[in-house]
């Protein structure tokens, strides 16, 4: 069943009325603020609690992962029915946002906000691109060549905004979670490949990332005129993508990037093997060329977001290192991490690490150190349960860099 317009009085409507007006939501971002990703299986609002107390002060969430079906809990596996995608419905064709799923976001929402937590709202999945975990592990380039998905999104982020406007925990809407028109047109490697004859390409195609932005911001700000909006850089949001990245006409809008270069190094797992490690040299791009990879060369991979941020008169508070992150179990792990917030924290940009108690994967699970997982973790997934975090925590020094940070 879709519908279009939720009535009613919720808990948070009867709250503060300054806490409620939109014109206090980019307020916020005018100091630098540090936070996390919520990227899991179903909605956690005990999450929020425990973030507060590791002095997180924003969630990055991601609803349209939660799973429909208890069977995929812990698993990031699409629903195996025709309406799979959460709050779109179906990203073939956008009709109206699922009531059943809006219920289940607002209510996390409002947990979040008697928590005293502050959400970044994004999304997977947009009409004509489902991600690509849902998709048989295959992209789905649809939105990149038909604007009529452009509209349906528009659509969708309209429909949203005009039910979350005033919703109190809400301070940012992050239209799409790492894009990529340009693997769906021929380019792959920032390494080796020119951006510049690469977006001429594509500019005013349906391919082109800055006319997806133009075409919602323009249909939310239709019923939301104040509510911050992030938006990504292409290529997974990648810095270096920053380069044909347009600005907006809108200063309550920010620009975001998501760090785990060298790729090679960061996603290292025990089915791969660890190769590399932090600092220390990564064969890197198509061309296996081998990098030095330290704080120096972080900072100069970073260079195009300053470079940007500089040319357009973008202030630093407009900036957002919205995802950066290492597996764990890679030796130096700790040191990548302090680097790059040393990094951020110079420019003076937001930033969120990636990720806090995720449920479907451990990796970046930050509390459980450098090793494997204890065996009480596996038994309780293997049961359907959420390990209890006392069985599973241990001290150690890449989780202690993190808080360290948070604290400061």
């Amino acid at each position: 069943m879709f519908v279009l317009f939720v009535s009613g009085c919720s808990a948070w409507e009867e709250k503060d009325e300054k806490d409620v007006k939109g014109i206090t939501k980019i307020a916020f971002w005018d100091e630098q603020r540090k936070g996390t990703n919520f990227l899991n299986s179903t909605s956690l609002p005990d999450n929020y609690e425990a973030a507060k107390e590791f002095n997180i002060e924003y969630i990055r969430l991601a609803p349209d992962k939660w799973a429909k079906d208890r069977d995929f809990l812990f698993n990031d596996q699409a629903d195996a029915n025709p309406n799979k995608d959460f709050l779109i419905g179906n990203a073939d064709q956008y009709e109206g946002i699922v009531e059943e799923d809006f219920t289940k976001l607002k209510a996390d929402l409002d947990a979040a906000y008697e928590r005293g937590s502050k959400v970044v709202l994004t999304v997977l999945s947009l009409p004509g691109n489902r991600w690509r975990q849902f998709n048989d592990y295959k992209n789905d380039d649809r939105i990149w060549q038909d604007f009529s998905y452009h509209e349906q999104s528009a659509q969708f982020w309209k429909d949203l905004a005009s039910r979350l406007k005033d919703h109190p925990a809400i301070i940012g809407y992050n239209l799409i979670n790492e894009p990529h028109p340009e693997t769906a047109t021929g380019f792959n490697d920032f390494w080796t490949e020119d951006y510049h004859a690469w977006y001429s390409k594509v500019e005013n195609t349906a391919a082109d990332l800055n006319k997806l932005y133009e075409t919602i911001v323009q249909s939310i700000r239709t019923v939301d005129s104040e509510a911050p909006i992030i938006l990504n850089s292409g290529l997974y949001s990648t810095p270096w993508a920053f380069q044909y990245l347009k600005p907006m006409k809108d200063d309550k809008v920010l620009y975001a990037f998501h760090m785990y270069e060298p790729y090679e190094m960061t996603s290292q797992n025990r089915r791969k093997g660890f190769t590399y490690e932090y600092p220390g040299k990564v064969k890197v791009g198509e061309e296996q060329t081998e990098k030095m990879f330290n704080k120096e060369a972080l900072q100069q991979f970073l260079e195009p977001i300053e470079k940007w941020a500089e040319e357009h008169n973008i202030p630093a508070n407009r900036i957002i290192a919205e995802e950066f992150g290492i597996n764990r179990m890679v030796k130096g792990s700790d040191q990548y991490l302090s680097d790059l917030i040393s990094i951020f924290d110079e420019y003076g940009w937001h930033w969120a690490f990636y990720a806090f108690r995720e449920d479907t994967w451990e990796g970046m699970d930050y509390e459980l150190g450098d090793q494997p997982p204890k065996w009480k973790y596996w038994e309780a997934l293997e049961n359907g349960k959420r390990p209890n975090r006392e069985d599973i925590q241990v001290d150690n020094q890449i989780w202690n860099t993190l808080k360290q940070e948070l604290k400061k």
